[in-house]
């Protein structure tokens, strides 16, 4: 008796029913279609998934999206995402700006760059008589030594490129104080005759040619192989900031200004990559 009514009602969706289209003046039957309320439930069903998901992908994957609340337009996205490429790269160039400065910031105020901790090197106990191991500190000092210079590349090779390089002397006269750098004299003094021409010693760029109050006029001059030349205590800048000059061209007139300058001379600094380099050791003056 409880099965009746299921059965009932399966049936009754399972009844054949006919769908005519007639002419309404003539009667004359155009379209017949034998149907049942399943087959009707199937088709209604298929037929409404089929538009949810043709209007989902419709909306998903044309630009109809954008007059949806909540969706970004293309060209919305394509402006974000060239803004945020535009960043990093601003980004980069700020860093590498940043240091360059810093660099020509030590290069005036004479202030070296030294990060490579000194090595204290304590003497080796000496080997007992008549042997000739070395002892155990030696070991040691040897081994630390290969350790910090398996990754590393020599001061030598550093240079090698830098010493092919021809360089120019800025001024003929006498050096009156040498490279002293434990004493942060990372330059030399050049004593010639009054009012002579100081010259670049390498093709490159004006980067830096204004007074201070300590060095006078100083001129600094961006090279390749990452190499700056400062020439410093001037009595004149005969360049600007962002003129081009070549090797033994004119740049200044050495002279005696600055309150670290106490005759006329002129103090030359080389730099490669923020250390200070012995002019004297590139160069004949």
């Amino acid at each position: 008796m409880r099965r009746k009514p299921r059965f009932k009602v399966f049936q009754r969706l399972r009844n054949k029913y006919r769908l005519v289209v007639l002419n309404d003046e003539t009667f004359e039957e155009k379209l017949s279609f034998k149907l049942s309320r399943l087959n009707v439930f199937v088709a209604g069903g298929i037929l409404s998934f089929v538009l949810i998901a043709g209007t989902t992908l419709l909306i998903a994957y044309t630009p109809l999206r954008e007059y949806i609340p909540g969706y970004s337009s293309a060209a919305l996205k394509r402006t974000a995402r060239a803004l945020a490429l535009r960043t990093d790269s601003l980004e980069l160039h700020y860093q590498q700006t940043e240091q360059y400065l810093n660099t020509l910031k030590r290069i005036i105020e004479q202030k070296p760059l030294d990060t490579v901790p000194a090595l204290v090197v304590v003497p080796p106990s000496p080997p007992s008589e008549g042997s000739l191991m070395p002892g155990a500190r030696d070991s040691n000092l040897r081994a630390y030594v290969e350790r910090e210079e398996r990754y590393t590349i020599s001061a030598k090779t550093a240079t090698r490129a830098i010493e092919n390089l021809s360089f120019f002397s800025p001024v003929k006269g006498i050096v009156s104080r040498k490279f002293e750098h434990g004493r942060k004299h990372v330059g030399i003094d050049i004593l010639s005759e009054k009012n002579a021409p100081v010259k670049s010693c390498l093709d490159g760029v004006v980067v830096f040619a204004e007074w201070t109050t300590e060095t006078g006029y100083v001129l600094i001059v961006q090279h390749e192989n990452e190499l700056m030349s400062a020439y410093k205590h001037n009595s004149a800048l005969l360049k600007r900031q962002g003129d081009p000059v070549r090797a033994g061209e004119p740049v200044a007139i050495i002279g005696n200004s600055g309150e670290q300058s106490n005759g006329p001379h002129l103090h030359f600094e080389l730099w490669h990559k923020g250390y200070a380099l012995d002019p004297e050791t590139l160069m004949r003056f």
